[in-house]
Order: structure tokens, then C-alpha cells, then sequence
């Protein structure tokens, strides 16, 4: 066996040195047919007349035909706006030919050489054309309307504004819409929502995916990654930076935005708000995939396509949001603040996944550290401008009706939107220098306030310093029962406040316990300086003795002085107003409970004495149903006064 083996070599070898030595003959096709038919391992020899290099023959002596068909379709096709089917199939014939004769370069001519490079520069010029148009062409534009948008509620924003106007001493018709209450229910949205951590968009319609990425693989292949990429980054530059027209974010320097008045520049943070999300987790994620997609043979190129792309709009949102850090703050700017703190704290992870290169990618994550950062400094320290000014706030003018100040609505309303933040400002609060809290009779004691959370401490705090400003402001009412209704009626609404919100699982329910005695003992004091005057007029004393021999004189000066103490506590008091139903009949019913049965005793002890006489219905005016019927009108905010027909002499 091996011996016919080695034969069988030495007849190839043979029949290969004859086919040589004929390979200029007119007879080299029927001498190969003889060998094919003798034995057919021979047949392919003949590929040998088609390409004689394949046997070691002279590669400057014949072009290859395969060469010479894909040059032609290359030149033929050179300024065509289409491409035939066999156009790509030409470009790779090229790419392998420059390959091969690369690796024998010692051997190749420079002719074939240099019309190999000639026709793969024109096929590279023509394929990124194709690529860049096939990029525009196949663009998918944004759509707005196909996102989910959800801002800061009208009425959140009309108390931030309320905060300016509050502070400047400009606050009339806030005032009056703060007062009226028409802030005092609202929904906050908080941004962007997507159902997940990314929400994918169509940036490529898909049937162009697979023409991008086989023109892609063939400029790289032939070293041509550079220009591939500037067209791929130019086009999709451009696209992004529309996407972010569309979302309403402008390229402003810090000089321009920190010109902008506060209501063009809410605008934009709330812009802002709703782009982050949009652009980090939808059009920056569906951009990282579209480069893995068309740049799949090489994770080089796909990262620095994805970093050139992206971070000049990624750079555009840090700056606005360096810029409105940086800006002047006050206190209705701390919404925006801490809605663009969240919005940032909340993409920072994808952005970190969506540029991992080392340099580059690394610079545009501590960029965005560091306004993420800027942005919490300035919401603290504006809230803490927002705490001093409560604490500061001075106004003397006392509030008609001694009804509930719009300080103590703002304030809470205020407060009640910052409970939406709890888990934001206990962060930032967290590593902010603790301040004593001076124990007070509304406020925790240090126990309570040590197992209270960074945020329920300052709001704490707060709450006390709007206790201690609204007790200040009490005492512009001269009359003392006066000064006790506004207490009443404004640490209630700070009651109410906190009990029908989130603030009370901060404060807890012992905070309220201790406001609702405090309620409790204004009430008290309000009936001893308000009716002790007239109670001190149904006493026995200073009358002459008991009912039997008790002075006329006495008792008509006694009912007299009676009649006149109630019309004008009824004339006054119903002008004050007491907003709380459940309250105002509380103080209606303690009244009553006072003025009536003292007054029927009274009635029953020395009525008879004057009822018999002349005019003595101009003594014993109101019987007790009248009084308590008369009662019923105290605390409506409309002042009244006692229309009452004499009562005939019997």
C-alpha cells in the first residue's frame, strides 16, 4: 500500500512538470483533459491556467480575473447613487486581494499593488457616502408626545412662587389664594416615570441595521475605522442634539442662565427634570445598543463611537445643572433643586454602566458627580434660607377675623411638599452639622428628637419656630381673647397640617398630642379673659343680700350691666372667624356651658323682683334660650348686632 502511494505521488509530480512546461502551448487544455480523464485527483490542476500564482508562477506576469471583475464593478459604480447586488461582494474580493498581497508584498508587482489600493480608496469613499446617507435616511425623529410627562403641580409651584412674593413683602394676591386655601390640596407629580431603568426608543428603523453594519465591517477591515466613525458620530451628533431641541433643553452658558428671570428659568429646570430621564435612560441607552449593534466586530470602536456621540449632550444637561447650582438661591427655588437632585441621583447609574472607558467615560461621571453634588449643597442651603426667613419673618399686621395667617398656610403647605423629599433631604441633611434643638413646650424632648431622622429634626425645628412666630404675631391684638382665637385657630391648622400628611409619621403622634393640649389651654383662657366680665355680673355679691331682700337698684344695674356686656362680646365675637367646624362648636359649647346656667340661675333667683315692675323689660332683656340661640352666631367671621324687641311691662 504505501508503496502505490508514493506512486501515485511521483505521477502527480510528473504530470505537474509536463503541465509547466505546455503552459504557453495551444495544447495545454487537451493534455489536461487526458490527465483529468486518466485519473481525476488531476482536475485541479487546471485552476493553474486561471491563476498561475497559485503554482508559484509570476504574479507580475497576469492579473487575476477575479480582481480584474471586482475592479470594474468598483469603478463602474464609483458616483452611482445605488449599489448593484455584486457591489460588496467586489469590495471583499479587494479587502482579501490587499490582504494577500500584503502579506507577499516581496513578491507583488507595484502595478497590481497600487490598483488594488486605487480601487479600494474609491470603494471606501462610496461605502461612507452610503453609510452617512443610509444613517440620515433611516433616522427615526422624536416624538414628545409618545412620552410620559408628569411636572410639579401647579399649585406646588404657585407656593414657590408664593415664597418670594411672602418674603419681599409682595404678597397681596398670593396671599389672598394661600388664605382662600386653594393650595391647601395638591398633587405633586415628581418627573419622568418609566416602567423600568431604561426605556428603549427606536433611533434606526430596523431594516437598515444590517446595511450599516456590513458597510461598517468593511471600512474597518480595510482600515478605514477613522472615517466610519466621524460619519457615524457626525450624523448621530447632530440627531441627538435635535432630540434635545425637542425636549425644550437649549445650549445656554452660566452667564445666560444665571440672567434668566426665576419664571422662564422654572420653565427650564422643569425642562431639564423631564430630559434627564428621557435622554440618559431612553435616547443614551437605545444609542449605547445601536452602536453594539452596527459596531459588532469591534468594542474598541463601539465605545469611542458611543463616548464621541453622547457626552456633548450629556455635557449640555451638566452645565445647565451646574449653572443653576451655582446661581443665586432662595426659598422657591428649593423644589427645582431638589426634584433636578433627584432626577440626576437617579440616572448616575446608568450613566455610569453607559460610559465605561477609563479616561474619557470616567471624566464624564465625575462631571456628573459633581453637579449632582453642587445641586444637594444648594438645596440645603436653601433650605436653610427658608428656615431663617420663617424665623424672621416680621410683618405686624394683624390678620382680619383673627383667622389663620398666611404664614403658618405657606409654611406648612411648604413643609407638607418637603415630606415628599424625606428620603432625599435625610441624605443630604445627614452629613450637615447637627443643631441644638432648644427644648420648647410644642417641641420633642432630646430623647425624641435623637430617635428622629435628620429631616424630622429640622422639621421639627421649624414647626417650633412657626409656633414661636405665630405667638409673636398674636399680641398686635389688643383685645387678650382676640389673641387666643389666632393661637387657637393657627396651631390647629399646624395640626391638621401634619396629622393629614406624611409629616406626621415624622412628628409622630406624641407632637400632636402635646399641640391639641396646647389648643385646650388657649381655650381656657380665652373664656376666663373674654366672659369673666359677664359671669362677674350674675354673682350675688354687692346686691344688698339674698334674693328676698336683694336691691332693685342693684339688680337693674346688674341685668343692665349684663345686656351691654353680652351685646358687645356678640357684637365683636361674631366678626372673628374660627375656620374649623369641630373647633368652633367646642368653643360654642364651653360658652354656653359658662353663660347659660349661670345666667338661669340668676334669672331664677332675682328675675321675680323686676318682672313685677315697670319697664322691666328693659332690664330682663333675654330669657336663656334667647342667649344661647344668640350663641350659635359667635365665631362666623360676619359681625352681628342684637335686634331685639322690648319686652311690655307687666
Amino acid at each position: 500500500m504505501a508503496a502505490a502511494i508514493g506512486g501515485e505521488d511521483k505521477v502527480l509530480a510528473t504530470a505537474q512538470r509536463i503541465v509547466q512546461s505546455l503552459g504557453n502551448t495551444s495544447d495545454t487544455d487537451d493534455m489536461l483533459l487526458i490527465f483529468s480523464a486518466f485519473d481525476n485527483r488531476l482536475s485541479t490542476l487546471s485552476s493553474f491556467v486561471e491563476n498561475p500564482s497559485a503554482a508559484g508562477g509570476d504574479e507580475s506576469s497576469a492579473t487575476p480575473s477575479r480582481f480584474d471583475d471586482a475592479e470594474r464593478i468598483i469603478l463602474s459604480h464609483a458616483d452611482s447613487s445605488s449599489f448593484p447586488d455584486d457591489y460588496l461582494d467586489a469590495v471583499d474580493e479587494i479587502i482579501q486581494l490587499t490582504e494577500e498581497l500584503n502579506l507577499g508584498s516581496a513578491d507583488a508587482s507595484e502595478e497590481v499593488m497600487d490598483r488594488a489600493e486605487n480601487a479600494l480608496q474609491l470603494a471606501m469613499t462610496r461605502l461612507e457616502d452610503e453609510f452617512r446617507h443610509v444613517l440620515i435616511r433611516n433616522t427615526v425623529p422624536l416624538d414628545p408626545d409618545r412620552l410620559h410627562r408628569s411636572t410639579l403641580s401647579s399649585s406646588a409651584a404657585a407656593i414657590a412662587i408664593a415664597a418670594t412674593e411672602f418674603f419681599n413683602g409682595d404678597a397681596s394676591e398670593s396671599l389672598e389664594d394661600l388664605s382662600s386655601g386653594r393650595y391647601s390640596n395638591h398633587s405633586h407629580g415628581r418627573g419622568v416615570s418609566f416602567g423600568g431603568d431604561d426605556m428603549s426608543l427606536e433611533l434606526i428603523h430596523p431594516d437598515a441595521l444590517t446595511e450599516l453594519e456590513v458597510i461598517a465591517d468593511r471600512m474597518i477591515r480595510s482600515g478605514y475605522e477613522k472615517e466610519c466613525c466621524q460619519v457615524y458620530c457626525s450624523v448621530r451628533r447632530d440627531v441627538l442634539e435635535e432630540c434635545m431641541s425637542i425636549l425644550g433643553v437649549e445650549k445656554l452658558s452660566i452667564e445666560e442662565v444665571q440672567k434668566i428671570d426665576w419664571k422662564s428659568l422654572d420653565d427650564k429646570m422643569k425642562k431639564w427634570i423631564q430630559a434627564v430621564k428621557i435622554v440618559v435612560r431612553g435616547l443614551l441607552s437605545s444609542e449605547k445598543h445601536l452602536c453594539e449593534q452596527i459596531f459588532d466586530g469591534s468594542d474598541l470602536i463601539k465605545e469611542v463611537c458611543f463616548l464621541e456621540t453622547a457626552k456633548g449632550c450629556v455635557m449640555q444637561l451638566l452645565n445647565f445643572g451646574e449653572a443653576v447650582a451655582i446661581g443665586r438661591r432662595s426659598v422657591e427655588k428649593l423644589f427645582r433643586f431638589l426634584d433636578m437632585y433627584e432626577a440626576l441621583a437617579q440616572v448616575l447609574p446608568n450613566l455610569q454602566a453607559l460610559f465605561m472607558d477609563e479616561d474619557a467615560g470616567d471624566m464624564v461621571c465625575k462631571e456628573a458627580q459633581g453637579v449632582l453634588d453642587g445641586l444637594g449643597e444648594a438645596a440645603i442651603a436653601t433650605f436653610v434660607e427658608f428656615e431663617n426667613a420663617v424665623q424672621g419673618e416680621a410683618s405686624r399686621k394683624p390678620i382680619q377675623n383673627a383667622e389663620i395667617h398666611p404664614l403658618a398656610r405657606y409654611v406648612m403647605n411648604y413643609a407638607k411638599l418637603l415630606g415628599d423629599y424625606r428620603n432625599t433631604l435625610n441624605i443630604l441633611l445627614k452629613n450637615l452639622e447637627a443643631e441644638t434643638v432648644e427644648s420648647d413646650r410644642g417641641n420633642a424632648n432630646n430623647s425624641e428628637l435623637e430617635s428622629m431622622s435628620p429631616f424630622a429634626r429640622r422639621l421639627s425645628a421649624l414647626t417650633m419656630s412657626l409656633e414661636s412666630n405665630i405667638e409673636e404675631k398674636s399680641k398686635v391684638y389688643e383685645d387678650v381673647a382676640m389673641q387666643y382665637i389666632f393661637l387657637m385657630n393657627n396651631i390647629l391648622y399646624i395640626v391638621q397640617k401634619v396629622k393629614d400628611s406624611e409629616l406626621r409619621n415624622l412628628l409622630g403622634d406624641n407632637w400632636i398630642r402635646k399641640r391639641r393640649g396646647l389648643i385646650r389651654q388657649h381655650a381656657t383662657q380665652y373664656l376666663r379673659s373674654s366672659w369673666t366680665k359677664v359671669l362677674s355680673c350674675l354673682k350675688d355679691e354687692g346686691i344688698g343680700g339674698g334674693s328676698s331682700n336683694a336691691s332693685k337698684v342693684a339688680l337693674k344695674e346688674r341685668f343692665k350691666n349684663f345686656n351691654a356686656c353680652f351685646e358687645e362680646i356678640y357684637r365683636v365675637q361674631t366678626s372673628w372667624k374660627v375656620p374649623d367646624p369641630q373647633l368652633r362648636e367646642e368653643l360654642r359649647i364651653s360658652v354656653s356651658e359658662k353663660v347659660i346656667p349661670a345666667y338661669r340661675s340668676f334669672m331664677g333667683r332675682f328675675g321675680s323682683k323686676l318682672e313685677s315692675g315697670r319697664h322691666a323689660g328693659k332690664y330682663i332683656k333675654y330669657n336663656p334660650d334667647d342667649l344661647e340661640n344668640y350663641l350659635l352666631d359667635l365665631f362666623e367671621g360676619t359681625p352681628l348686632i342684637i335686634h331685639h324687641m322690648r319686652r311690655k311691662s307687666t
